[in-house]
């Protein structure tokens, strides 16, 4: 998976966990859709679904860091050895 796309999807999966974890919204809906009984374990699920995607988001932005560090390396080193 290139950098781009796998810091898209930490970002989207983020805010998503990020949202869902208001758990008072998904009360109301659940409770609207009759499922009410699958609220008790909703911060069991949602919590650690929001640090994985947090920390795709991080490595996501490490890789990044790291490439543009590479190539920022490569370009003083051509810089060098041409001129």
């Amino acid at each position: 998976m290139d950098n781009h796309t796998l810091l898209k999807t930490g970002i989207i999966g983020s805010v998503i966990a990020a949202v869902c974890c208001a758990t008072p919204i998904l009360v109301l809906l659940f409770g609207v859709l009759g499922l009410s009984a699958w609220v008790g374990w909703l911060d069991y699920v949602l919590i650690p679904v929001l640090v994985i995607f947090v920390g795709i988001t991080l490595y996501a932005l490490h890789r990044r860091r790291a490439q543009a560090a590479c190539c920022d390396a490569r370009m003083r080193r051509n810089e060098e050895e041409g001129g």
